[in-house]
């Protein structure tokens, strides 16, 4: 999400579970999952809409239509893991974001960039905006994004209290709960700093701007 104040783990349960006490307690709930694809590429089938815009299906990626606004998954919270997600830009101002532990089902889109973490996907000149960086909370290690067009894979770790985020297999983000910020961009929004949980729903965003392709959304359990 690029915000100049222009608008815009898996459990085993299909419905929210009560948050581990402790990594030992999530990795047993999970100790029995693979590898699991969560956009099946022909509809939005365990996903759902908040806010405006919309994601639609094309020839078997998801494709972002609007916005401001969050395709979430329903199905679980998500923690201790790590999230792949394979996408293309289509031109400059291509704006979209992978969300990561929303603390609860969203019902618009501006409760997951203030209480959940976004990791920006945007080719912005902004250290603290760019592809791979917690949007507001990081600056980037590196910037290997790929050129317009070219898809790109994002590997999205979710370790408790430690994200780290790797694009197109160059670390560009290791952030852990308690790192102090930077300060805030001018005319940046102002996310709650407060901790997150260690799992929470995942979304992705759909923003005013040139389209964002998505084919690949899956996910891997931490050993």
């Amino acid at each position: 999400m690029r915000c100049v104040f222009t608008i815009w783990g898996l459990t085993l349960a299909l419905v929210p579970l009560p948050q581990p006490s402790s990594r030992k307690v999530n990795q047993t709930s999970q100790a029995t999952l693979a590898s699991h694809s969560l956009f099946n590429g022909k509809d939005l089938d365990g996903w759902r809409q908040a806010g405006p815009g919309r994601f639609v299906v094309v020839d078997g990626m998801l494709k972002t239509e609007g916005g401001m606004g969050l395709l979430w998954y329903t199905r679980s919270k998500i923690g201790y893991a790590k999230l792949r997600v394979v996408f293309r830009l289509t031109a400059k101002d291509s704006d979209s974001g992978v969300f990561i532990r929303i603390p609860e089902e969203p019902s618009e889109p501006w409760m997951p960039v203030n209480r959940g973490y976004e990791v920006e996907i945007g080719d912005w000149p902004d250290d603290y905006s760019c592809t791979g960086v917690l949007y507001t909370f990081t600056k980037a290690l590196a910037r290997p994004i790929k050129p317009i067009g070219e898809w790109n894979t994002l590997d999205i770790t979710i370790d408790g209290q430690r994200t780290v985020v790797y694009l197109n297999d160059v670390k560009v983000t290791d952030f852990k709960e308690g790192t102090p910020v930077p300060e805030k961009h001018p005319g940046s929004i102002d996310p709650d700093r407060g901790p997150r949980p260690d799992s929470g729903y995942i979304g992705l965003q759909n923003h005013p701007g040139s389209e964002v392709y998505f084919k690949e959304v899956s996910l891997t359990p931490l050993p």
